[in-house]
């Protein structure tokens, strides 16, 4: 079972009585509990375009977090050092040791991007966050891709841990409406989710009912599957009802999408648990990646599915992470791309999805909710904007935020200070646990870790008004 490790978390609680936005009543104290609360009737005063220009959204970092942020985010920006980190880090292993690489990552990499070891660590750095107007959303980093499942015991001690994610996320006050992040593939073989995405080419309406029978722990025979197929099918969806069942009123789970081959059949799984968990709240939520070109085509489905079985429907939405080895894979396969041809292409798919979202939100915000989870600055604008045309409260509840521990925190602080929810993906667990986890993120978001010159130049700019003694600082 994966350890819980702890957040060493990029905030300083020494700078915590110098923020000046600390007054605003945008700490989570203020935030709405549930989705009962949510109102489109009361939208916030304007404000005016938001702007992330300003460096003294810093203010909160110690020198000391300042220069390792700077040191990070000058390694991330190297490709040759980022598309071979995994190569470098067994290197390492080997030269070091892992105690000397400990040494070397724990202060660094590891304390920018991860939560660390203890819950009560946890929990401390948790509650700075929360002085700063921000919410964790915690992420077990665990799972799996083809070719590494580990057997039953293995899912079984998976789901432990998500349990007790669960647990920390509820008996903490770190927040009044907290999230965590679930993959399935940790619960359920990615080789048999490949197989049920193929058998779904000939789905029947009747598919979603039979896995809806199946968490509720009836035996079941998906067509096309053994027995021992069947019987692993069973295992995954009572360890995913487990976890469900437990969070229901307390935590909301954010179901997280993986590959295209193995989509599918994962969307259809997190369907089953929205029509069994999401009839009076939204408490399971499904992830939507906005650079596959049939995005729109799937957001739309489950909306219309939600309508004709009446459950609600929460919505994670992405750009998406998996691009590169996406086009390999259809190249081999001898499939079309599946990613949209251009950066303009994919912006338009995601605001386009945004605007359809917060449109259903304005009408019935008690049905839809949406985190916009982006670090990209024109679509949390244009998604600010949307919601004062459409009175959408700043936090009432149906539409929050959402980035990346230790990145695009002039982003992240900005919208907290101007009174919007605000999420950062908090993963935690120990520099082993974490590392695997870590590698593959840095692969999958090369593109973000490259795109960061901004924020390292703000970071620079706080970093010399300081040596400078605090002289009246000058715009970016």
């Amino acid at each position: 079972m994966m350890k819980t490790t702890v957040l060493r978390l990029s905030f300083s609680s020494k700078c915590l009585p110098s923020l000046r936005f600390l007054s605003t009543g945008a700490s989570s104290s203020s935030s709405s509990s549930s989705s009962s609360s949510s109102s489109s009737s009361s939208s916030s005063s304007s404000s005016g375009p938001l702007s992330f220009q300003d460096p003294g959204a810093f203010r909160v970092k110690s020198m000391r977090e300042l220069l390792r942020a700077l040191v990070v985010f000058r390694f991330c920006s190297f490709p040759l050092l980022v598309n071979n980190c995994d190569k470098l880090l067994a290197a390492g292993r080997a030269v070091l040791g892992r105690r000397g690489l400990s040494l070397l990552l724990r202060p660094s990499v590891y304390a920018q991007f991860v939560a660390g070891e203890s819950e009560g660590e946890i929990s401390r750095s948790m509650e700075k966050m929360a002085d700063l107007g921000l919410r964790p959303m915690l992420a077990v980093p665990i799972e799996e891709d083809l070719g590494e499942s580990t057997g039953e015991q293995r899912y079984e001690e998976n789901m432990a841990s998500m349990l007790e994610c669960v647990r920390m996320s509820h008996s903490n006050a770190w927040t009044t409406d907290p999230m965590m992040q679930l993959k399935i593939t940790a619960l359920l073989s990615p080789e048999l989710c490949v197989k049920l995405t193929e058998l779904l080419k000939h789905q029947t309406p009747g598919d979603l009912d039979l896995l809806l029978r199946g968490l509720n722990g009836e035996p079941i025979g998906f067509p096309g599957l053994d027995e021992r197929e069947n019987g692993h099918l069973l295992c995954g969806l009572k360890r995913l009802n487990t976890i469900a069942a437990a969070s229901v009123n307390k935590v909301r789970v954010l179901v997280d999408a993986e590959y295209t081959y193995m989509n599918p059949a994962l969307s259809l799984v997190t369907m089953a648990m929205m029509k069994k968990f999401n009839q009076s709240g939204v408490w399971i939520w499904n992830t939507y990646q906005c650079y596959l070109k049939e995005s729109r085509d799937l957001l739309q489905e489950v909306l219309a599915v939600s309508s004709r079985e009446g459950f609600r429907v929460g919505v994670k939405l992405v750009r998406g992470a998996y691009m590169d080895k996406e086009r390999r894979q259809a190249e081999r396969g001898g499939r079309p791309d599946p990613v949209h041809s251009s950066w303009e292409d994919t912006n338009h798919s995601y605001n386009g999805a945004m605007e359809l979202l917060l449109d259903r939100i304005s009408q019935n915000p008690q049905r839809y909710r949406v985190i916009i989870a982006t670090h990209n600055e024109e679509s949390v604008r244009r998604t600010a904007q949307r919601m004062e045309a459409l009175g959408i409260h700043k936090d009432g509840g149906s539409v929050c935020f959402g980035q990346l521990l230790g990145m695009c925190d002039h982003v992240s602080l900005t919208l907290a200070e101007q009174g919007y929810a605000v999420y950062k993906s908090v993963p935690y667990g120990s520099l082993e646990d974490t590392l695997p986890y870590l590698v593959r993120r840095a692969q999958e978001n090369r593109t973000v870790l490259q795109g960061i010159r901004k924020e390292r130049d703000l970071l620079r700019l706080e970093l010399h008004w300081r040596l400078r003694g605090g002289a009246a600082r000058r715009g970016p």
